[in-house]
Parts: C-alpha cells; sequence; structure tokens
C-alpha cells in the first residue's frame, strides 16, 4: 500500500504548479487582443444603420449626434462613444468600424483590426420568428443570425486559409452585443401579453448560446456576453408606462417591474452562460453586467457629475423630455447643454459620459463574471 507521503506532492513540485496555472490564467486573462468583432444593436452600432438607409437617413445621422467627442454625426445613438468604442480604446486597437461602410470589401485591411455587425434595432430572434408572436420590427431585419452570416462570408476576404481564420478569431475579442434587448422593448411597448415575453426570454438567450457555439466552433476564445440594462430607468419607457401609482416606482424614480424583468432576464442569462463554461472549460466567456455596471448613475450619480438620471439630454417634451412621436434631432425637439451632466441621451440610450462611466467597471472586472480585468494594451 503506497504511503501517505507517496500520494502528496512535494512542495517543490506543488510550487511548479502553482506557477504554470498562474502563468496560464493571467496570459488569458492580460492577453492583449488584436481586434475586435463586435455584434447587437443599437447600444454597440456604430453606423450601419445609418449606411443601410442612405436614402431615408435616421436622426443619428444629424447633430446633434456624436457632438460630444467625435464633434460631428457618426450613425452613433449617442452624443459621443458606445461602450464597443471604451473597449477599443482600452485595447490600443481603432474604433471598430461597422461592416456596411465597406461590405463589398474593397478595402478589407481595415477590418482586420475590428469589424462590427451591429445595427439599430437589431434582435437577436429573426423579424419572422417574432412575428409569428404579435411582434413588429421596422426598423431593421439584420438580426444576430444575419450578423454572424455576414461575418462568415468576410473571413474569407480577412484569411487565407481555415486555420489563418481561427488564428484571426483566436485573437479576438468577440461582443455579444447587447442584442436580445429589442425584442422586449417593442413587445412591451406593443402590448403583448405577458406569457409571451416570458416565453420569449429562453428563446432569445437560446440564439445567443447558439451564436457563441458557432464562433467557438471557427476559433473565437474570447467572448463578452452584456446582460441587459436597467429597463425601467430608461426615460422612454418612464414615459411609455408613466402611472400615478407611486408604489410602482423604486426610490430612484424607476419602475419597478421593469428592473424586475430585466433581473430576471439577466438570471437567465447568467445560468446559460455558466453551463457553457462547463462545456468550454478552455474558453473565456464573461458576463458583462451591464446592470450593475449601470445601477451606479442612479444610486450616487452626484459622486459622477451628474445632474439629471431619468431625463433625456435630447428630446421632445413632458418629465422625462421624451415625445414618443419624435426623436432626438427631429424638428420641435431640443438638446441640453451639458450632455456630461445627464445619465441618458435621447430615451433610450446613454450619454457618452455614461458609457465612461458603465466601461469603467466592466474593463476593471468589477462588473464581469468571472472578474477579468481587460488589459491596457496602448502603445
Amino acid at each position: 500500500m503506497a504511503s501517505l507521503y507517496s500520494l502528496c506532492l512535494s512542495k517543490q513540485q506543488l510550487f511548479g504548479i502553482l506557477l504554470i496555472l498562474t502563468f496560464f490564467s493571467s496570459s488569458r486573462a492580460k492577453r492583449c487582443y488584436k481586434s475586435i468583432i463586435s455584434f447587437g444593436d443599437s447600444l454597440a452600432d456604430t453606423g450601419n444603420w445609418v449606411i443601410l438607409l442612405q436614402q431615408n437617413k435616421p436622426t443619428p445621422a444629424f447633430p446633434p449626434f456624436g457632438g460630444t467627442y467625435f464633434n460631428r454625426p457618426t450613425g452613433r445613438c449617442c452624443d459621443g462613444r458606445l461602450i464597443v468604442d471604451f473597449f477599443a480604446q482600452k485595447l490600443g486597437i481603432p474604433l471598430v468600424p461597422p461592416y456596411f461602410r465597406d461590405a463589398n470589401c474593397s478595402n478589407c485591411r481595415k477590418f482586420q483590426k475590428g469589424v462590427n455587425f451591429a445595427v439599430v434595432g437589431a434582435t437577436a430572434l429573426d423579424n419572422a420568428y417574432l412575428a409569428r408572436k404579435g411582434i413588429i420590427n421596422e426598423l431593421t431585419n439584420v438580426s444576430l443570425g444575419v450578423q454572424l452570416g455576414l461575418l462568415k462570408t468576410l473571413l474569407p476576404s480577412l484569411c487565407s486559409s481555415s486555420s489563418a481564420c481561427n488564428e484571426f478569431l483566436n485573437n479576438s475579442l468577440i461582443l455579444m452585443g447587447e442584442i436580445g434587448g429589442n425584442e422586449f422593448n417593442l413587445a412591451f411597448i406593443q402590448g403583448i401579453s405577458s406569457e409571451v415575453i416570458g416565453g420569449l426570454v429562453p428563446e432569445v438567450i437560446k440564439a445567443i448560446s447558439a451564436a457563441i457555439e458557432e464562433l467557438i466552433e471557427l476559433g473565437a476564445m474570447t467572448f463578452v456576453v452584456p446582460g441587459t440594462i436597467p429597463l425601467g430607468c430608461l426615460p422612454v419607457l418612464l414615459t411609455r408606462f408613466r402611472t400615478s401609482n407611486k408604489q410602482a416606482y423604486d426610490r430612484y424614480g424607476c419602475l419597478i417591474w421593469l428592473n424586475d424583468f430585466a433581473h430576471y432576464y439577466n438570471e437567465y442569462l447568467k445560468k446559460e452562460l455558466e453551463s457553457m463554461r462547463r462545456l468550454h472549460p478552455r474558453i473565456n466567456i464573461i458576463y458583462a453586467d451591464y446592470y450593475q455596471a449601470s445601477m451606479p448613475l442612479y444610486l450616487s450619480p452626484r459622486s459622477f457629475g451628474f445632474k439629471s438620471t431619468l431625463t433625456a439630454c435630447c428630446g421632445g417634451e413632458g418629465p422625462y423630455n421624451v415625445n414618443v412621436t419624435l426623436s432626438c434631432g427631429d424638428p420641435g425637439t431640443k438638446s441640453c447643454d451639458d450632455p456630461s451632466s445627464y445619465v441618458n441621451w435621447d430615451g433610450a440610450h446613454f450619454t457618452d459620459e455614461a458609457h465612461r462611466v458603465i466601461s469603467n467597471g466592466l474593463l476593471d472586472g468589477s462588473c464581469t463574471i468571472p472578474r477579468f480585468e481587460f488589459p491596457s494594451c496602448a502603445s
């Protein structure tokens, strides 16, 4: 019978194993990614929607959009940068260009440092499926499945072989959205029953996990998968579901039932991602807690310099400066003098400054599961 000593590792052996484990875990967490591949909706779109609607350009193509950081409209639904922009700046790579700026790939080399497929109004589920549930999406039909198909079509122009494409994806940070929120926003606004909306949650998350599985097969190694934001704090939804019942609001003025739904969705997504980690232990699957990263904006706004949390900087009228028949930039709307003092830009999207605060909580790992501190790779 073997002695207890022979079954145990020596201190030197144990120390050596710990060094190896530390090396591999730190190299995975602190590697410098060479590109960002972004999927998603308006929270991540850096210009695709505006390009797609050239004949009837939407308001993000015009001032005051983009005025804070870029000094011009860029097609982003913001006065400045989005979370994907802060990720790119942290990683030291160029801001991620929209795919449809060069969909014909006349100069594909610029996509080797990153490409963004996100489109305003995009959903995780396709429009035909949503229509069968009574949900109509008139903004776009570029769902997550379509976006993934666009990447697959693009890859042969970026890399010369399957192994080269595998390496390209291996060295890329994959941002999976935010995607899926529009299914629920549309359903809420269109008066879809709670039973149908609840049934959409597993379907949306299944679509997201299926896309991740396909990307793993192609060679991707690191995924950032956002949850949804505090829906009950969005001025557009506060306007749509305004009520005289004070019990419907929390102490910060947000609608409790909408935030409860956001919690429910996020918990479901976290469980799915945990299951995926067990299936793929060598893959970095990072839950980005947009909800918790956003909450400091509402809990202690003045500590970040915000004067307004629930009122849109750019909009129409009413207690939340939102007119459901007018969009920011339309005639009859107005923009605040200092967007950096506002959490919300246009009723549905954050300001540049709010995105900065949210991004800090993600990039330092304090609002990710597992904790994943993204490296600063700027030259």
